[in-house]
């Protein structure tokens, strides 16, 4: 199930967000093309359908929707607040698109929220190639990535989420269908933006320079909860030490260098999938590391 978080409306101005969980695919009861949200309107009964789920009725021909060409646009008037709190996390919007990349995991949102305002007051459309992103400006232009299967898509970011734990962008069903996303439900994916000047350039993958005497990089992408990230390598063995006692797997690690400095980073996995991840971070957060965040390797 998918829960859209509710904004009182004098927020809602500028910012509505999305709090998303894994996606069922249980038919729908809902028209297609629902009335526009109430945005002072509490959480139950905002929205015609209970859960998310696929269309309801036969989709167009989703290999006819192209994806978006990249161009210059303003910033929205609205869903660029920032900061700005949801669920009791402070998010701060970065101040343009330029150089973001970011590893992590994907979900996606359907026929819940079809029809109804995204944060910067478009309708939110599944067969457009659309996302959600906690910090991009809106509007914005990413490529996607599956790590899992090499799939990619450029899709517009026009909307703010997702707010579940340890997801970095929700996708259109159109784009979580051609990405392998959908029906899944999540995948392990690199986001990178795209300027819509030089399209074919592409910042660098989110990958570090590990040092010498590091494991190797897997062929394939692996799934981590780091607990840390430290300077000094005795805070770096208390830490990870801490998780070894709570006995919830494998705990490495993993020595890199950013910006020329060396960081030793705590990580418990490889995880089998984003069920594990959900799972696990509770438990890692009742240790007082501070909050896990998911690692795409």
């Amino acid at each position: 199930m998918k829960i859209r978080v509710a904004v009182a409306a004098a927020v809602a101005a500028s910012l509505s967000g999305c709090f998303h969980h894994a996606p069922t695919t249980r038919p729908s009861s809902a028209t297609t093309s629902p009335s526009p949200p109430k945005k002072s309107q509490p959480q139950p009964g905002r929205y015609a359908d209970e859960n998310d789920s696929t269309p309801s009725g036969p989709p167009p021909d989703l290999s006819k929707i192209p994806e978006p060409v990249p161009k210059n646009e303003p910033k929205s008037q609205y869903g660029n607040k920032s900061p700005y709190d949801v669920l009791g996390e402070t998010y701060k919007v970065l101040p343009s698109c330029g150089g973001y990349v970011e590893r992590g995991l994907a979900s996606w949102y359907g026929n819940k929220f079809h029809g109804y305002m995204t944060s910067n007051f478009e309708k939110y459309d599944m067969y457009a190639y659309t996302a959600a992103n906690k910090v991009l400006p809106l509007p914005c232009y990413v490529r996607v990535t599956n790590l899992e299967n090499g799939k990619s898509a450029i899709v517009r970011v026009n909307d703010r989420g997702p707010f579940a734990p340890n997801r970095i962008v929700d996708l259109s069903y159109v784009a979580a269908v051609k990405l392998g996303v959908w029906p899944k439900g999540t995948a392990m994916v690199e986001v990178h933006s795209i300027d819509p000047d030089h399209p074919e350039r592409q910042p660098l993958p989110a990958r570090e320079n590990v040092v010498a005497g590091a494991p190797p990089k897997t062929p394939k992408p692996a799934l981590y909860l780091q607990v840390g990230a430290f300077a000094d390598a005795s805070n770096a063995e208390r830490a990870a030490s801490q998780v070894r006692a709570a006995k919830l797997g494998d705990v490495r690690i993993v020595e890199s260098t950013v910006n020329g400095k060396s960081l030793r980073r705590v990580r418990l996995g490889p995880l089998r999938d984003a069920d594990e991840a959900d799972r696990l971070a509770p438990k890692l957060r009742s240790l007082g590391l501070g909050e896990p965040r998911v690692a795409v390797d």
